[in-house]
C-alpha cells in the first residue's frame, strides 16, 4: 500500500501548523516546526512573508492538513469524503467522526502509541485485538462499544508502555474509556463535533470536494 516516506516535519511546516505526527519528540525542543516555524523549502521565509492565498488555496490548504493529521494519501482521504456525503447529517462532521474512527486513531487517542504513525505499525503487526479477535487492519472502522485491547504477549512491548506513561499529558478523550491496568479501552460513544479539538474548518473541505 502506498504511503508517504517524506520528512514528516516538512508537513508540519508547510502547513503552519503543529500536526503531532512525531510523538514525544514534538513535545521536546528537538521539534523542527518550534525551530524553523516557516515553510520549508530554499526561499521558505520569503514565501512565507508574502503569502496569500486563493480562496481555493485556502479550501486545498485545510483539505491537506486533514488528510496529513491522519496520515492519509489522497485516494483513500476521498473515499472517506464520498462515505461522509452519503451519510445523513452534517457532511463535514461525518468526515471527522469517520477518520477519528480508524483503529490507529483510536489507539493513539487510547495512548497505547505516541503518533498516529507508530498506531499504524502496531496494528500491522497484530499486538491488538477488537472484541477480542484480531485485527490487523489500521483504517478499521470502530464501532460504539467496541472494546479495543493490547494483546497478552504485547504488553511488555517498552514502546506501547512508554506511550502509557505520557498520555496524561495529551489526556484521553472523554467518549472514550480506558483501563490502564488491564490494557484495555472502551469507545463509549462517537465524539461530538464540539468534543473534536482539531484546529480544522472541515466545511472548507465539503467545498473544495463539492465543485
Amino acid at each position: 500500500m502506498a504511503r508517504y516516506k517524506g520528512s514528516l516535519c516538512r508537513l508540519c511546516r508547510r502547513e503552519s501548523l503543529k500536526l503531532f505526527l512525531k510523538g514525544d519528540r514534538c513535545y521536546s525542543d528537538k521539534c523542527a516546526f518550534e525551530r524553523k516555524g516557516y515553510a520549508p523549502g530554499e526561499h521558505g521565509q520569503a514565501r512565507e512573508r508574502r503569502k496569500k492565498y486563493s480562496d481555493y488555496g485556502v479550501q486545498l490548504r485545510e483539505k491537506q492538513k486533514l488528510k496529513r493529521m491522519f496520515g492519509l494519501l489522497e485516494k483513500q482521504f476521498r473515499g472517506y469524503y464520498v462515505k461522509a456525503d452519503r451519510q445523513k447529517g452534517v457532511t463535514g462532521t461525518n468526515l471527522l467522526v469517520l477518520l477519528e474512527r480508524r483503529l490507529d486513531n483510536i489507539i493513539f487517542r487510547m495512548g497505547f502509541a505516541s503518533s498516529k504513525g507508530e498506531a499504524r505499525q502496531l496494528v500491522r503487526h497484530n499486538h491488538f485485538l477488537v472484541n477480542g479477535g484480531k485485527v490487523n487492519i489500521p483504517s478499521y472502522l470502530i464501532k460504539s462499544g467496541d472494546e479495543v485491547q493490547v494483546r497478552e504477549k504485547s504488553r511488555k512491548m517498552a514502546r506501547i508502555l512508554d506511550s502509557m506513561e505520557t498520555v496524561a499529558r495529551r489526556g484521553v478523550p472523554q467518549w472514550l474509556e480506558l483501563d490502564k491496568d488491564n490494557f484495555k479501552g472502551i469507545v463509549k460513544m462517537f465524539p461530538t463535533r464540539e468534543e473534536l479539538t482539531m484546529p480544522i474548518q472541515e466545511q472548507l473541505v465539503v467545498e473544495l470536494y463539492s465543485k
